[in-house]
């Protein structure tokens, strides 16, 4: 037993060696966002390319979400709120266009593949990886497999493109493509104190209730109410989190997504990469297409369009949002409108639609026996 443990740690902390020295070299090469994409990049080929036996525990991650749930919740000030409301009816005309294209690039897929129209639809939705995992897990005709292998290859593609993205000149160069809010105050550790001592266990506190009550990434959500109730409802003071703390939050999560894609699980690896792949380049494609309408209509910079557009995770976006200077509640509600659409309509939805599909297939295979 005692053994069995130590050998976890080990690889505990052989995983954590890899993403540090990963995030250092991202950092002295100068990507962008180095702390989210180095670990990620490092623990990916750690474990796919020299088979070391890295692990990453999910709780880890559920805390760095955690971190970013309460940056994003001292972004919902009173004023953000009634931008988000403005915006409700353009979030839900931009959430029904992306799941649309997300559609049409299954059904495409489908007829040029042999791999079934249902699996590859779950499989391209971005509504939150577990999410959907979940949804495949459930219903027994779906390939789970290809599921999470489409899913998880988006988010990678997602989260190393987008931050390229950012800072090319189609966006805004060196810029991030400009701010639409105020430089955020220095914060240091120091700072933190001593009101972070009420405020973290309030954070964890809400992120077990979202859980409980069987809320969508509930780690980031419960923080993020329990802190835009705090600025709402006090005069408190909520200091911001210094950058070394975000840091650690994008490492903490990072390290988790490269561990994520399994490749030797995967029949036909050529065909489903290739799919995985050309699905998320036009995702993506269609998010910027989406976002210049925004940045249009709202007069919001490409960065905060874009993030708000993008197809990934809301955690990573809104990383990339604190990073760029981009408008982290305008980010952060989009992502939200749209994580809970896709969770509480769309979920509901394609479980009753695949349900008919079935039932429909077995009635054409029974009556074929006969």
């Amino acid at each position: 037993m005692h053994k069995l443990g130590s050998h976890i740690v080990f690889r505990f902390f052989l995983s954590l060696g890899v993403s540090v020295l990963g995030g250092l070299l991202f950092t002295v090469i100068h990507t962008p966002i180095p702390w989210l994409l180095g670990p990620m990049i490092f623990m990916l080929v750690g474990s796919q390319i020299a088979k070391l036996p890295l692990m990453w525990p999910t709780s880890i991650r559920d805390y760095g979400i955690l971190i970013v749930g309460y940056s994003i919740g001292l972004t919902l000030t009173e004023e953000a709120l009634q931008g988000i409301l403005h915006q409700l009816p353009m979030m839900l005309l931009m959430t029904l266009l992306l799941i649309g294209l997300c559609t049409l690039t299954a059904y495409a897929a489908s007829k040029l593949t042999d791999f079934d129209f249902p699996s590859l639809l779950v499989g391209s939705i971005p509504g939150g990886l577990s999410q959907m995992v979940s949804l495949a897990d459930e219903m027994k005709s779906i390939n789970l497999t290809l599921v999470t292998f489409l899913q998880v290859t988006r988010l990678i593609m997602i989260v190393f493109c987008v931050p390229f993205l950012l800072f090319s000149p189609w966006i805004g160069g060196t810029t991030g493509g400009g701010t639409d809010q105020p430089m955020i105050e220095i914060a240091t550790w120091a700072a933190l104190f001593p009101e972070i001592l009420l405020y973290a266990p309030l954070c964890v506190a809400g992120a077990w209730f979202a859980r409980k009550l069987r809320f969508p990434t509930a780690f980031m959500l419960g923080p993020m109410i329990v802190m835009c109730v705090i600025q709402l409802s006090t005069t408190m003071h909520t200091p911001n989190l210094p950058s070394s703390l975000l840091n650690i939050s994008q490492l903490m999560i990072g390290s988790h997504v490269g561990l994520m894609l399994r490749p030797q699980q995967l029949q036909r690896k050529m065909q489903t990469v290739t799919i995985a792949i050309t699905s998320s380049v036009l995702l993506i494609a269609g998010s910027l297409g989406l976002s210049y309408i925004l940045t249009k209509m709202f007069s919001l910079s490409a960065a905060t369009s874009l993030l708000s557009m993008a197809p990934g995770g809301m955690d990573q976006m809104s990383i990339m949002a604190h990073e760029v200077h981009a408008n982290l509640s305008v980010v952060s509600g989009y992502q939200l409108f749209r994580i809970l659409f896709i969770f509480f309509i769309v979920s509901s939805l394609l479980k009753m639609i695949l349900m008919h599909m079935l039932r429909k297939k077995d009635a054409i295979t029974r009556s074929s026996i006969t």
